[in-house]
């Protein structure tokens, strides 16, 4: 070791002379010592070459000869191991290689793009660094990649037709503008969505098949060409389900599925059509049988290497469900009546691949969304336990996955509704409303409402005691009107019937009308508005409720501004809720009406029974006759 570290040293010591020609010998010689020999690059690394060997390269005083040896070098240090490309990474070796690919000098140029590529190829390289970003693909659009990377789709060198193919998938990825104008390039004079879909022919290699779907299909999901035309219906889509075929490799039925349910996802057609394709959803059942002990594998190294992988086919295989059944019913059933599915998205919820838990979740909320599932499959399974596991501690792309379902799962049709209850998630959801995240604080809120949805007073009174008016108030004043919204939705379901509205007014009242008053006076949407006087509809329903608003002249004049709303629904609501306060049958009804005529409520409801809308009218009407009565 002591006389490697000394030689090693000799060499970093060297790139220090001040004599250019024997610093240049001395780089020459660096290059010649590291080739294929892993210690040595690991002690110059060590002793600090890097840094100097960058120095050397980015300097415009040092020769083209010498600046290009040095990226040979580094390239060579790049081929080592992970540890080599992390340390290359951190001394900020990828600004100063894409730096140098300004330069005029090819060859020097063409050492930086080899070192650029070692150093990308690995997977411990982070690839933002690179043009993944919308910004990055719009400088590589602005520079003329598309008109100069066209012409490379004919070469006759594959590898070359293939990276050109692969940049185009990765420019058009959701990215509009490079999209349009990819459809409309010509390559020999044919339009590149011929030329495309001549390259997924069926006897063109795999490979070139596949990656020219993607490229259709990010232009698709762009917006560049329709759900309907024919490359993407008779071309794209078919080539895709023929990817997820028994006989391709795992890596191919991976890609294949993740790509087309990508391409289906938005469109329900385009979903209809796959799930009739090949047997496409049998077909997918078996990305969870593969591969088995007895594979027909006869390369060791192959099964190994898929042994190690299995877990991304299922990963895809539910990808794909979750898009095919987003929207059909019959195509829900069908995958719900797939051999033991639900059984293996239950198994999937708690696999150990973070990717696995996400796909298998994403793919019980597109089945949730089906009233049928919820009443059979999903209640037969117990899905809801291992989904409440999942809630406990996960990241939050889980986490809003999860408690999408959940919310689907409590609404008063499913029969997992009571056991979830019972199961103590009220708290679990209070804390999800504390969340940073908007998403998972409108899946908190949701989830509360659907569960007060005509629930017994002991669950109301439970849902107000862990929320707290506190927490219920910093809702109210969300920045997000989705959480707004569900908030005023879940109060409205807590103040129905008379017995829970007195109950929750008793204790909460005055946070309440607080919150009504805030809502009212600042400057929020028709549809939050509205949602506020349907909620204040009901609080003037209730026997003792009621006198909270009788006894606020403040709010009884907001009241009279709204029924002479330019916004009818406005309108409607506010009568509502006089139409509550001045009914007939109940106690004190006689002191309210006298009071709401001194204020001028019965000129307005008058002239309120000639209004065009003839809701409103009829609604003004029958508030009139609880005077006459």
């Amino acid at each position: 070791m002591q006389e490697v570290t000394a030689t090693s040293r000799h060499y970093v010591d060297r790139l220090f002379d001040p004599d250019p020609q024997k610093v240049l010998q001395g780089v020459i010689d660096m290059k010649n010592a590291v080739i294929g020999n892993n210690k040595q690059k690991a002690n110059l690394i060590v002793l600090g070459a890097v840094p100097r060997l960058l120095y050397l390269l980015q300097q415009s005083s040092s020769s083209a000869e010498l600046r290009a040896e040095c990226a040979v070098v580094l390239g060579s240090l790049a081929m080592g191991t992970e540890n080599n490309i992390k340390s290359l990474v951190d001394c900020h070796i990828i600004p100063a290689l894409l730096q140098g690919l300004l330069c005029l000098d090819l060859v020097f140029i063409e050492a930086c793009l080899r070192c650029l590529r070692t150093v990308f190829v690995s997977s411990v390289t982070p690839v933002q660094l690179l043009y993944t970003t919308p910004e990055h693909q719009t400088v590589l659009f602005n520079h003329g990649a598309i008109q100069n990377i066209a012409p490379l789709l004919t070469s006759l060198s594959y590898k070359v037709r293939m990276q050109a193919l692969k940049c185009f998938s990765v420019l058009a990825y959701e990215n509009t503008q490079v999209s349009m104008t990819l459809v409309n390039v010509l390559v020999d004079g044919e339009l590149l969505c011929q030329v495309l879909v001549q390259m997924m022919q069926r006897d063109k290699p795999i490979e070139m098949q596949l990656t020219a779907a993607k490229c259709l299909t990010y232009m698709c999901r762009a917006g560049a060409i329709g759900t309907d035309d024919n490359c993407i219906v008779l071309k794209t889509l078919p080539c895709l389900v023929r990817m997820c075929s028994k006989d391709r490799l795992l890596e191919e039925r991976v890609e294949g599925a993740e790509t087309l349910a990508y391409l289906i996802e938005p469109d329900v057609e385009l979903q209809r059509i796959a799930s009739v394709t090949d047997h496409l959803v049998a077909m997918l059942a078996d990305y969870f049988k593969y591969p088995s002990s007895v594979s027909a594998i006869t390369d060791i190294k192959r099964l190994d290497h898929d042994l190690k992988h299995a877990h991304e086919l299922r990963q895809a295989a539910f990808k794909l469900y979750a898009s095919l059944g987003s929207n059909d019913e019959d195509v829900r059933k069908k995958i719900t009546e797939t051999e033991n599915m639900m059984d293996r998205i239950v198994s999937g919820l708690s696999e150990s691949s973070i990717k696995v838990r996400l796909a298998a979740v994403r793919c019980l909320h597109s089945l949730s969304r089906s009233v049928q599932q919820l009443r059979t499959s999903f209640h037969d399974h117990a899905v809801w336990k291992p989904l409440m596991k999942l809630l406990q501690n996960a990241p939050d792309e889980v986490l809003i996955m999860a408690s999408s379902t959940l919310c689907n799962l409590l609404l008063e049709f499913s029969p997992s509704k009571e056991p979830i209850l019972e199961s103590g998630v009220i708290e679990l959801l209070c804390s999800l409303t504390q969340s940073d995240s908007p998403a998972l604080r409108v899946n908190g809120i949701w989830a509360l409402m659907n569960m007060a949805f005509q629930a017994d007073q002991k669950v109301k009174v439970e849902i107000m005691r862990a929320l707290g008016t506190e927490q219920l108030f910093r809702l109210f004043s969300d920045p997000d009107t989705n959480v707004l919204m569900k908030t005023l939705g879940l109060l409205r379901n807590l103040l129905s019937t008379r017995p829970h509205i007195d109950q929750i007014m008793s204790s909460h009242g005055k946070q309440i009308m607080q919150a009504v008053t805030l809502i009212l006076e600042g400057e929020h949407s028709i549809e939050v508005k509205e949602q506020t006087l349907c909620i204040l509809a009901n609080i003037a329903d209730g026997n003792t409720a009621k006198e909270l608003i009788m006894t606020n002249d403040d709010m009884l004049q907001k009241v009279k501004y709204y029924m002479g709303h330019s916004n009818v629904k406005l309108q409607l609501a506010a009568t509502f809720c006089i139409s509550n306060l001045v009914w007939n049958e109940e106690n004190g009804s006689q002191e309210r009406q006298d009071k709401l005529r001194e204020m001028g409520f019965v000129d307005i409801l008058h002239k309120l029974t000639q209004a065009s809308d003839s809701n409103l009218s009829d609604r003004a009407k029958t508030a009139m006759q609880q005077y006459l009565a």
